[in-house]
């Protein structure tokens, strides 16, 4: 079986107003740099090569047409079937043999809560025209709430460490056709914890009968993975602020819930429209709505910690 191979040397070398932006990594620093920045790598597969996820070295057109999902071309981090297999004597890279492929590329630890959107792009190493012959390939993303002290997966494919919660599973079931060939977004919306909690995050090469003599498994990439926290909410605003009195009739009364400087305070009609917009550099602020129109009116707050909307009834 023949298996479209990148070489050694290759291989190995959202801020928006509604979000708040946790953690967001390009995978700029090459390969390297995954260890400098937090990122663990480690191969469970059976019987397991030197291969771990890595950051190209030059641009991989033969798989990788048009390189990253965002520039520069090479800054993103892929994995291929060379996860598992036999080497040959002197070899470098494994000529034969097959097995279960479980290879990890862990983040660093971030704190989340319920609600935090987790985003990433990949794909399958093989251009959309291409007709070579597809071999399915899987990926996981799992998720450790231990994620001061976790336990990295260590004791072969099957071993998950403290990764107990499944995330995204794409392609579970290897079959062709369903990995996509071009750079497509996942997401995943935290739910289930009781509060702000250190998590870590596991990109797992996850493939059945893989290697070069397997049936499945070939090259994947991953790319712009990003922890946010959608920010212009009602209950975001509940928690980080309060606003008084409401309904009003000639000013309202706004402070931060926990002593952040609230830097700017709008006021929008139902079409969206801005009435007011007042900058501001305190923790409490009192806004004049005695000229407004009986009605209904959108209060949104920046601050430091994010952007908070609620409404006020004008009287």
């Amino acid at each position: 079986m023949k298996k479209l191979l990148l070489s050694l040397s290759l291989v190995f070398a959202i801020g928006s107003t509604n979000a708040q932006s946790l953690y967001t990594y390009g995978f700029n620093n090459g390969t390297a740099g995954l260890t400098t920045d937090g990122w663990v790598r480690t191969n469970q597969s059976s019987p397991a090569t030197a291969t771990l996820w890595g950051i190209p070295t030059a641009a991989p057109t033969a798989t990788f047409s048009g390189g990253a999902q965002s520039l520069p071309a090479i800054s993103f981090a892929l994995v291929n079937f060379t996860s598992v297999g036999v080497l040959t004597p002197g070899g470098t890279t494994p000529s034969t043999g097959s097995g279960p492929i479980s290879n990890w590329l862990i983040s660093p630890s971030i704190t989340v809560q319920n609600g935090d959107v987790i985003s990433f792009y990949s794909r399958l190493g093989q251009n959309a025209t291409s007709t070579t012959t597809e071999y399915p390939d899987r990926l996981q993303l799992r998720m450790s709430t231990d994620g001061g002290f976790t336990t990295d997966p260590s004791t072969g494919p099957t071993d998950v460490g403290t990764f107990t919660n499944l995330l995204v599973d794409i392609n579970p079931n290897l079959v062709t056709g369903i990995y996509p060939r071009i750079w497509t977004n996942y997401t995943y919306t935290v739910t289930g914890l009781s509060s702000p909690t250190d998590v870590k995050f596991g990109f797992r090469y996850f493939v059945n009968d893989g290697g070069q003599d397997g049936a499945n498994s070939n090259i994947i990439g991953i790319d712009t993975f990003s922890v946010d926290r959608p920010l212009a909410t009602e209950s975001f605003f509940t928690q980080n602020f309060k606003v008084y009195p409401n309904p009003a009739t000639t000013v309202v009364n706004l402070s931060s819930k926990n002593n952040t400087t609230i830097n700017q305070v709008q006021i929008t009609d139902l079409n969206g429209r801005v009435i007011k917009s007042i900058a501001v550099n305190e923790v409490a602020t009192q806004i004049n709505i005695a000229d407004l129109n009986a009605g209904v009116y959108f209060l949104k707050a920046t601050s430091n910690n994010g952007v908070g909307v609620t409404k006020i009834v004008k009287k």
